[in-house]
């Protein structure tokens, strides 16, 4: 018996150090979701409600507070759709997003469930439907779409932070009224217009928990294959704490929680040191939810998100977006770029000769590497076919195994032997290294630490004419 009893407990000891061992090494794994929004890299936001037709200057505090006198002041006499998606296709991006609604409340689409939508206009003899012109658009040029349901804020009805304003029998019938709607315009969207890459809820989307709509079930029963993005029970990505359009190194894939909350109902945790955890996730994180780095095209760091008179003159300069391509594709998170119709249903001249310029510029930059390879193991060799100078190097790991690589070295053949060029920690989906050129014959990257057999997908140099 006692013999059986030792067997037992070193039976059980060498489980539980087997699971140490495993859980040690166990690694978030992405969902194809969202290997695809990382993939895609480049993300437009296309911003437009009501207040892009007022010819005033776009104030938040007051629009979330101020209905709308008139509707019908939408009326885009040059609206081409087309031309908004392929002037974002020429910009290099993967995915688009539409604002289906924001702050005033109006949806851009045909809803049975609120009057409050494109039916109620005069234009196009209230037979439009923005959001089926930007589907059928993004499939003609092969972007991937995005919806943006604004549900957090609704002047028109009254809603602010998630609730509508006021007390008593009226205000609980109200916000049954208001939650029941969105529920109803949610499954609209998801089940009337296709499949969609990503859904973004802006402010998070309280569920009935916290009083709000249940639209994380609406979610899961008719998208489950789309990102979901976000509430207080789930995020598959996270917002990267500023709008920048950068993050620092490193930024992880990875995340300690299975949300990020939104405002105050966020873990203390998580909007501590000006939201540094978002910032830069944690290698040691149980959930996948990688971050996005966001920026108004048009902007000085400020909400330059819609459409206003006169401020051509705030557009990004093509430094400053290849510096944000940098900081965030480079970093392993994805850009997402804020652009905004005009009031002609047009996007801007401007704008989309800025776009093109920053497609073309990354395009130029990253299309002829100096030599490329990859492999699997702690140590890959990259040999150039002579002795030549570099100054970036592009290192992408297969994150649809996980993050794997937790410390690395990239050193380069000199004249002088083997220099140090970076010491880092994360690779990811992508880790872009800019530094002084030097002259090599040969790269090598040595893996110092790291999590399970890694594999690099690529492994490549460049020579870049910075100017």
């Amino acid at each position: 018996m006692k013999k059986n009893m030792k067997k037992i407990t070193l039976l059980a000891l060498i489980l539980i150090c087997a699971f140490n061992v495993w859980s040690q090494n166990e690694v978030p794994i992405p969902t194809q979701a969202q290997l695809d929004w990382q993939n895609a890299e480049l993300a437009a936001l296309v911003c437009w409600d009501l207040h892009a037709f007022d010819g005033k200057f776009y104030v938040q505090s007051e629009a979330r507070v101020t209905p709308v006198e008139d509707y019908n002041i939408f009326n885009p006499q040059k609206y081409d759709m087309d031309q908004w998606i392929k002037s974002l296709k020429d910009g290099g991006f993967k995915i688009a997003i539409l604002t289906v609604s924001h702050e005033t409340g109006f949806f851009l689409h045909q809803s049975d469930a609120t009057p409050y939508s494109m039916k109620a206009l005069k234009w196009q003899d209230g037979k439009g439907d923005i959001l089926r012109d930007f589907k059928a658009s993004c499939e003609k040029y092969n972007i991937l779409p995005g919806v943006y349901i604004g549900t957090r804020w609704n002047a028109f009805y009254g809603v602010y932070d998630f609730k509508v304003q006021g007390e008593g029998k009226f205000t609980e019938n109200r916000q049954k009224h208001y939650n029941s709607m969105i529920e109803k315009i949610v499954k609209e969207i998801f089940t009337k217009y296709g499949d969609w890459a990503m859904v973004w809820f802006d402010g998070g989307a309280h569920g009935p928990e916290q009083g709000g709509p249940d639209v994380l079930s609406i979610f899961e029963k008719y998208q489950p294959n789309s990102l979901f993005y976000h509430n207080l029970q789930r995020a598959d990505m996270r917002w990267g704490g500023s709008e920048t359009g950068t993050v620092p190194y490193p930024s992880w894939g990875t995340f300690s929680y299975k949300s990020i909350g939104a405002g105050e109902s966020a873990q203390e945790a998580i909007h501590a040191n000006n939201f540094a955890l978002l910032k830069t996730g944690d290698p040691n994180g149980n959930y996948y939810i990688p971050a996005m780095s966001d920026a108004p095209l048009r902007g000085t760091g400020g909400h330059d998100w819609f459409w206003e008179p006169n401020n051509e003159h705030l557009i990004n300069p093509l430094d400053k977006l290849v510096n944000m391509y940098y900081n965030s594709v480079g970093h392993n998170t994805s850009l997402i770029l804020g652009v905004t119709p005009n009031p002609e249903g047009l996007m801007p001249v401007a704008d989309v000769k800025r776009l093109k310029e920053f497609g073309d510029e990354i395009n130029r930059r990253f299309s002829n590497p100096v030599a490329t390879t990859s492999g699997v193991g702690e140590k890959i060799n990259l040999k150039l076919l002579k002795k030549q100078k570099i100054n970036q190097v592009v290192l992408m790991e297969d994150i649809a195994k996980g993050e794997r690589v937790r410390k690395f070295v990239l050193e380069g053949k000199t004249k002088q032997g083997w220099q140090t060029i970076f010491e880092g920690s994360c690779i990811g989906h992508k880790f872009i290294h800019r530094f002084d050129e030097m002259e090599v014959s040969a790269i090598r990257l040595n893996v110092i630490e790291s999590k399970e057999q890694l594999e690099i997908m690529e492994f490549s140099a460049f020579l870049i004419d910075n100017n």
